[in-house]
Order: C-alpha cells, then sequence, then structure tokens
C-alpha cells in the first residue's frame, strides 16, 4: 500500500497511485497489487521457458557429448536437469515473502533477493544477471546469422559439390538480424510476447526434430562416426591438456544450455493469482524441463552417434549433413525464427531494469512518459514511447556490434554457461531458500546445500577459464569483424 506521506506528495504533484486511486482491488480487471490482471498459465509459462532453453545450445550438445564421452555425456546432462529443477522450484517459493502463496510479490529476480538476502546481494545479483542476459543475447546473435549462412552454404554446396569454396561473411547478416531486433524490441513486456514465444517454442521443437531425424537417418543407413565410452581419444592429434580443456569447454556449453533461471521470476509474474504462483511454476519448470531433457539428450545422443568423435561444433550449420539440401535449409530456417523469439525473450528483464531506472529518476519526464499511438482505422496496434525506442535501439545495436567482435559459436557459449550458472541458478536460489526457510547454520541440510554451491561454483570456474582459452586461441587466427565461415 502506499503510505499517507507519499499519497500527498503525489497529490501535489499531480501524478495519482495506481494503487489508491486508479485500480481497486475486488475489480476483475486488476490484480491485487494493482496491476492489470495477469492472465498466465501453466502451459504459457512453459512455452515461454522452452523458447528459452531450447535454443543455441541444443546444436553444440552432438560436440561436448563427443568430448566426455557416452558416460561423462548422458551423466552431465542428467546431472544439470536435476539441480536446474531443484534450484528453479527453490526460486519459485520465492515469488512472494516472506509467505510463498500470501505474501508480498517480486517482480524480478533482483526483487526476490533484496527481499530475502539484502541489498548488497541484490547489487550483486543485478550486475550478473543482466550482464549474463546481455551475454546470452550476444550468443543469439552469433547463432542467427550462423544458420543463416548456412542457408547460403548449403546452397552452394549443392551446386557446386561439398568440396566447393563456400566461404560467406557473417556480418551483413549479422546487421539484418539486429535490424530485424530494433522492430521487436518496442513490444513493450512479457505480457504481451506470448504469441511470440509460442511461435518460438514451435520452431525450436521443428529444428530440434529435423536434426535428430537426419542423425537417426545416418546412424540406421550405417555411416554412424566412431564413438567412444570416454569421448575424443588422446593421441588422434590431440594432446591431454586440449583433450582436458575441450571437456571443460563441453560441461560450459552444457551450463549454458540448461541457462535459464534468469527470466524465472520475470515469467512466473504473467501467471494467474489463482492457483498460486509458485505451484504453478514449479508444475511448468517440470514440464519444460522434462521436455528439454528428452530433446537434449536426443540431440546430444543421436549427434554423436552419427558423427562420433568428429561432430561438428553446431550439428546444422557444421555441415555433417548436405543432403537433403532443402531441409538443412528448413531446419536453419526455423533456428533463425526460433532465436529471434528468443531473443526477445531474454532481452525483456533488460529493457524492463533500464526502464524502471529511468522512470524512478525522472518520473514526469515527457520523453519517459509519453506514448504514441499508431492505429489502423480506428484499431490499436502499437503505442511508441521515446524511450523505448531509444533505449532498447542503443541496446540492440551495441549487442550486435559486440558480436560482431567475437563470433565464436563454442567458447562464447562454454563462457556464456559458466559465468551464469553458478551465480544465478544455484548459490542465489539456495541462499534465499535457506533464509526463506530460516534453515540454520551447520544443520545437515544446510551443509548439502553448501556442498551443492562449492560443487558447482568448481565446475563454473574450471569451465570458464576452458572457454577463455578457447576464445583465445581462435582470437589468434581471426580478426574481430572480418570471420568467414
Amino acid at each position: 500500500m502506499v503510505s499517507k506521506r507519499d499519497e500527498e506528495s503525489q497529490k501535489r504533484h499531480g501524478v495519482l497511485s495506481p494503487v489508491s486511486y486508479q485500480f481497486p482491488y475486488d475489480s476483475e480487471e486488476f490484480d491485487d497489487d494493482g496491476k492489470p490482471r495477469r492472465t498466465g498459465t501453466v502451459w504459457t509459462a512453459s512455452a515461454h521457458i522452452i523458447t528459452a532453453i531450447i535454443g543455441s545450445g541444443v546444436l553444440s550438445l552432438a560436440w561436448a557429448t563427443a568430448q566426455l564421452g557416452w558416460l561423462g555425456g548422458i551423466s552431465t546432462l542428467l546431472i544439470f536437469s536435476g539441480i536446474m529443477l531443484y534450484t528453479s522450484n527453490l526460486l519459485a517459493d520465492c515469488y512472494r515473502t516472506p509467505d510463498p502463496v500470501t505474501g508480498k510479490r517480486n517482480y524480478t529476480y533482483m526483487d526476490e533477493v533484496q527481499a530475502n538476502l539484502g541489498r548488497f546481494s541484490c547489487i550483486a545479483c543485478g550486475i550478473l544477471q543482466y550482464a549474463n542476459l546481455t551475454g546470452f543475447v550476444v550468443g543469439y546473435t552469433i547463432t542467427a546469422p550462423k544458420s543463416m549462412v548456412a542457408v547460403q552454404k548449403s546452397n552452394c554446396f549443392h551446386k557446386k559439390g561439398h568440396m566447393a569454396s563456400c566461404m560467406f561473411s557473417n556480418n551483413p547478416y549479422m546487421i539484418g538480424f539486429g535490424v530485424c531486433e530494433i522492430f521487436l524490441s518496442q513490444i513493450p513486456n512479457f505480457h504481451e510476447l506470448t504469441w511470440l514465444s509460442t511461435i518460438a517454442a514451435i520452431m525450436s521443437f521443428a529444428y530440434s526434430t529435423i536434426g535428430i531425424g537426419l542423425a537417426l537417418y545416418r546412424i540406421l543407413s550405417g555411416n554412424g562416426g566412431r564413438t567412444t565410452l570416454t569421448g575424443v581419444e588422446i593421441g588422434m592429434g590431440i594432446s591431454a591438456a586440449e583433450k582436458t580443456w575441450r571437456m571443460l569447454r563441453a560441461i560450459g556449453d552444457i551450463a549454458f544450455a540448461y541457462g535459464f533461471s534468469q527470466i524465472l521470476v520475470d515469467i512466473q509474474d504473467t501467471l494467474k493469482s489463482h492457483p498460486a504462483e509458485n505451484k504453478v511454476m514449479k508444475k511448468a519448470n517440470a514440464i519444460s524441463m522434462l521436455t528439454t531433457t528428452v530433446f537434449y539428450m536426443m540431440c546430444g545422443c543421436l549427434g554423436y552417434a552419427a558423427f562420433g568423435n568428429d561432430a561438428p561444433g553446431n550439428m546444422l550449420t557444421g555441415f555433417g549433413f548436405y543432403e537433403p539440401f532443402w531441409l538443412i535449409d528448413l531446419a536453419n530456417i526455423f533456428i533463425v525464427i526460433h532465436i529471434v523469439g528468443a531473443y526477445q525473450v531474454l532481452a525483456q528483464p533488460v529493457y524492463k531494469k533500464i526502464e524502471s531506472l529511468a522512470t524512478g529518476k525522472w518520473p514526469n519526464s515527457f520523453f519517459v512518459k509519453a506514448e504514441y499511438p499508431i492505429r489502423l482505422g480506428s484499431k490499436l496496434v502499437f503505442s511508441l514511447n521515446p524511450l523505448r525506442l531509444t533505449g532498447r535501439t542503443i541496446y540492440v545495436v551495441l549487442v550486435t556490434i559486440l558480436s560482431m567482435a567475437l563470433p565464436f559459436f563454442n567458447d562464447v557459449i562454454a563462457l556464456l554457461g559458466a559465468l551464469g550458472f553458478w551465480p544465478l541458478a544455484v548459490y542465489f536460489p539456495i541462499q534465499m531458500h535457506i533464509a526463506q526457510n530460516k534453515i540454520k547454520p551447520r544443520s545437515f541440510k544446510w551443509f548439502l546445500l553448501q556442498l551443492l554451491n562449492v560443487l558447482c561454483f568448481l565446475v563454473s570456474l574450471a569451465a570458464a577459464a576452458a572457454s577463455i582459452q578457447g576464445i583465445g586461441e581462435a582470437l589468434r587466427t581471426s580478426k574481430p569483424f572480418q570471420f568467414k565461415e
């Protein structure tokens, strides 16, 4: 509720409190916090999560499995899946505090950390979260143009033969992708992204299914690659040190493939109040995690069986498959459509934070508040805001420039996964769970939770070191802004 002093201040400045004056709680149009009634369900939440998870990371899983082998690859996928489901459910209980069903809403990940762990942790979380979300958006901006180039290369190989020199620059495609995202970035918020998430989720299933189908066909036709229990073997053009670095980067790739914790709170904030949001969100977590793990296991295992220890870094753009070229083209088009939507799902929390900071600093600014409706006849199609237009455009432009400077798919993916996995997917959910449930220090449960914390930290640290080493190697052989493939 708004305090009496705040109400008087708002009246003096001609600003009405949305809670006290505009949104009566008993109205069917508004929720208990005075905001327009949320309409999300377990299925819309699952669509948002699947859109965010099943992205570019799925395409590197055959390569990751090849580095780890059957034993390490399958075990790592299952372990990450279990950890992510557990910590995501802990996060769902923190949406309302102090009580997970009737408490005060926390609209963002940072709000949850602030409510449970205090201001300092909130600032640290914010820096990590928005840097990591931006990193994921950079990863998507690298991946989508690769798929566009793959379509051009596929047609080139089909016409000129598989040994032809078909090299094309990623830069024009990155610029085109950035222009597309500038337009889509004007969608105001998550509530209006459901249609885009649904399309993107369908696309992710489509291209994953094509990849799985092509891999299965290759296996059944007797052209599968040589696989081993421990993956790529030492001594066949690879040293023990390189094998270790690759294994650690593979773990980073898998961590990236499961990285979605930082947007879960924003997704949960779209759900209806009844039944309780945390219960619905846990169902959505289970549905999306089960779906994702099944697809990941099929992509990783079938991709490894199809290509063996020579699995490409990207199953659909690395040209382990050449024919049928039209099906590979279709799969890559699906990837681009999916990433167009996933980009917006991951960028929305960043946009929301930038705009909330601007609104807090300049609440009466015309630049911040003005809305210009765009109509087709009498129907409102769109509303343009100066802050959204300039702020989001600048953000997309900067992300595109950074992506053009670092077009190294597997290494960038591994670094992003390593940096975001431990703090955002493990540390903060566990610490908030401990604080919210008042778990006593040095109790048995506390020791188990902290053990999970430490182990995940060590894994993230090792994967980050390996990915930095890989980026360093890539920079020695490629120049920024001049990358061709």
